[in-house]
């Protein structure tokens, strides 16, 4: 093993990477954070950060590295372990080369006893996030196992004191807990087949100041998360994150000659949460979602399910198309309840025939009047689930995950299809293929509402090769990803697809909170946003059609409910409502989101800034302890800049008895950057269920 180790530098934007690679050792990250001069002395910045050897440890410290392994006295999890012959394997992989660019680098990691390569790729991409994965080669000549092997194994650095995880259940995802890293780490796993709810492969570190490490594991099935604290000084000191695809025993067999690439593992850092959010978007928009550049502007949609649920005729599907259109609605979605003897929740799931009771003429005349009145089609779909009151479950039982020999016990009354089946994989090709070339349908709603039980192997990898199949042969049909709403979200999925399902809830209280824990990663361009019904289904709240019509507007805006229900006031406060949108997504789905504070914890801000134009979003859902709530600072601005500052109408109907001057805001105010980013605007964000969207356009200088 080499004493003197190479050093390699990797640079993005304002971000730089600096690795010891020690051949026929280990490699070491030895700096991630800003951006390093450029004639800095690596050797001299290892050895600022070495540490010397203390009593209790081995005579040789252990070196974790980047992949640690259960060898040397490391008190640590491995982040690879093996097993040939049934027996697990006692690994000393050592770094035999590396390859490196201005923003990537291949580490080359080789156990000649045990015949094993592992090779960890690390890249700089957009926004400054770091992506991740690892691949590990059979060359020996009996099968391998793969029981784990991390996407990502980063030492943490010691300014980073506490963590932000999230935890959440269907209709309440993604609530924020944080709390100090040490002294007992945080391990996460799910066990249902898919993320969850609680979005445990999403992780927030946080530093000095505001100072953030953002994380995230790219994978649409079971993870581990894990971040473990080295007070005994075992290592050096450090603690450490791993993020990894969690497989079932004996799902990863690699034959000997073959390997097995890991899901990637992302992670950016940032000064403070707004910039994270921003470089999370950045990456997922130029990297990840395909094709974003072609995408068109972000339709206004309305979904079936509110307005009919299993209702449906074609007479009572048009009316509804028509009063949709007159919304200013771009794309009709008829959701569940169109296929086989779909009457209820209880049948037909894998029958996917358009039904001829629903349907005697088939989808042909809906879809050309809903294409009449100047809207595309979209349709819902759940592909890898299967009633057993279908035709499909009767013909092949035993395409369904179950263990032989034991009940078959249903959720939400149905089973789940066994996606590591070839043959399953054909027929929802086949089926799904039929309906989009016989039918002008733009887009799918494609839902999954059940954990996957009992777990099989081959889950995510079957879901993400039916994906990838119907999208090269249909690439310009919109896909939607949706569990339950927020049960399987991930960058895995979202490079498959074109927006995600955030929440069942639509509830506007409850989207205010679920839209901003989801908007740390993803931008509003991907993230479905709709006006739901008054009382919410869910949560049974009444709330004004003005304030649930501002908060889906920060986001990919959507109508869930029925307009022949609605007043003719609400229907025109909606409308008006739909057109700001449409005014305002060329800014909301191309710009940079600003998270605004405000001292009311009850006030919710948000804004986006693009090209000199700005929208901002400022909701109070309780009852303020003062008259006069504080006034509203905003952000992402130029200082010197002048900004027409407007408050578009409708305003919302109590609070707007308290605006003073009503008609200057109507014809706009002008401010300074830095007036508008340190003074702020004196909203009325008194009564409860207020919102206001405020519009900035940059005066020229």
């Amino acid at each position: 093993m080499s004493d003197t180790p190479a050093h390699v530098r990797l640079d993005g934007h304002a971000l730089t990477l600096v690795f010891a690679c020690a051949r026929d050792g280990a490699a070491r990250l030895i700096h991630a954070g800003a951006k390093l001069p450029a004639g800095e002395d690596l050797a001299a910045l290892d050895t600022a950060g070495a540490r010397g050897r203390h009593e209790n440890q081995p005579d040789v410290p252990p070196v974790a590295g980047l992949l640690p392994e259960a060898k040397h006295g490391l008190m640590t999890s491995p982040a690879v372990v093996l097993r040939r012959g049934g027996a697990r394997l006692t690994t000393d992989l050592r770094l035999a080369r590396w390859e490196a660019t201005h923003e990537a680098l291949t580490l080359t990691l080789r156990d000649e006893a045990a015949q094993i390569e592992a090779v960890l790729h690390w890249q700089i991409g957009a926004g400054d996030v770091v992506r991740c994965h690892t691949v590990l080669t059979n060359h020996g000549t009996a099968p391998l196992e793969i029981e784990q092997l991390a996407s990502l194994a980063l030492p943490v650095p010691a300014r980073f004191t506490e963590c932000t995880s999230y935890a959440g259940r269907w209709a309440s995802e993604l609530h924020e807990h944080r709390r100090t890293i040490a002294p007992d780490g945080l391990h996460r796993k799910s066990h249902g087949g898919k993320p969850g709810f609680d979005g445990g492969n999403w992780l927030l570190l946080h530093g000095p100041g505001q100072e953030v490490l953002g994380a995230h594991l790219a994978w649409s099935g079971d993870f581990i998360t894990r971040l473990e604290c080295d007070s005994a000084g075992a290592g050096d000191g450090t603690a450490l994150l791993q993020l990894a695809a969690s497989w079932q025993p004996g799902e990863i067999m690699l034959a000997p000659g073959a390997s097995r690439a890991t899901p990637p593992a992302l992670f950016a850092t940032a000064d403070h949460r707004s910039a994270l959010a921003r470089a999370f978007h950045a990456h997922l928009r130029d990297d990840v979602l395909p094709v974003r550049k072609d995408w068109g502007p972000r339709k206004v949609h309305l979904n079936s399910w509110e307005a009919l649920g299993f209702d449906l005729s074609e007479d009572k599907l048009i009316a509804l198309a028509e009063d949709a259109a007159r919304l200013g609605i771009e794309r009709f979605v008829l959701d569940d309840g169109w296929f086989g003897g779909r009457r209820n929740d209880q049948t037909s799931l894998g029958d996917w025939l358009v039904s001829p009771d629903v349907f005697p003429n088939g989808l042909g005349p809906l879809i050309a009047r809903v294409h009449a009145l100047g809207m595309d089609f979209g349709l819902w779909v759940e592909p890898e689930m299967v009633s057993p009151d279908s035709d499909l479950y009767r013909q092949h039982p035993d395409w369904c995950l179950h263990a032989p020999g034991q009940e078959r016990r249903t959720m939400r009354g149905q089973l789940a299809l066994d996606m590591a089946r070839t043959e399953v994989r054909t027929y929802l090709f086949e089926r799904l293929d039929a309906l989009l070339r016989e039918n002008a349908i733009a887009y799918l709603k494609w839902d999954h509402n059940r954990d996957l039980f009992p777990s099989r192997p081959g889950q995510t990898d079957g879901f993400y090769a039916l994906l990838d199949r119907l999208s090269a042969a249909h690439p310009k049909v919109e896909i939607e990803s949706c569990s339950s709403g927020g049960g399987r979200i991930d960058f895995g999925v979202l490079s498959r697809v074109h927006r995600v399902w955030p929440s069942d809830n639509n509830d506007a209280i409850e989207r205010l909170r679920i839209m901003r824990a989801w908007s740390q990663f993803l931008p509003l361009d991907v993230l479905g946003s709709h006006v739901g019904p008054s009382p919410n289904p869910i949560t049974g709240r009444r709330l004004a059609m003005d304030f649930r019509a501002k908060v889906a507007i920060f986001g990919h805006m959507g109508v869930e409910a029925d307009p022949a229900r609605m007043t003719d006031k609400e229907r025109a406060t909606l409308a008006a409502h739909i057109a700001l949108y449409k005014q305002w997504r060329g800014v909301l789905h191309s710009g940079a989101l600003w998270r605004l504070a405000h001292p009311d914890p009850n006030v919710t801000g948000m804004m986006v800034t693009h090209m000199g134009r700005a929208l901002a979003l400022v909701a109070q859902t309780a009852f303020s302890p003062v008259f006069d709530a504080a006034p509203v600072r905003l952000a992402g601005l130029e200082p010197d800049a002048r900004y027409r500052v407007t408050l578009p109408e409708p305003w919302p109907p109590r609070a707007r008895h308290y605006l003073a001057a009503p008609e200057q805001w109507r014809e706009g105010l002008v401010l300074s950057g830095t007036a508008l980013m340190t003074q702020g605007l004196a909203l009325p964000l008194t009564h409860p269920e207020t919102a206001w969207l405020v519009v900035l356009e940059r005066l020229p200088q």
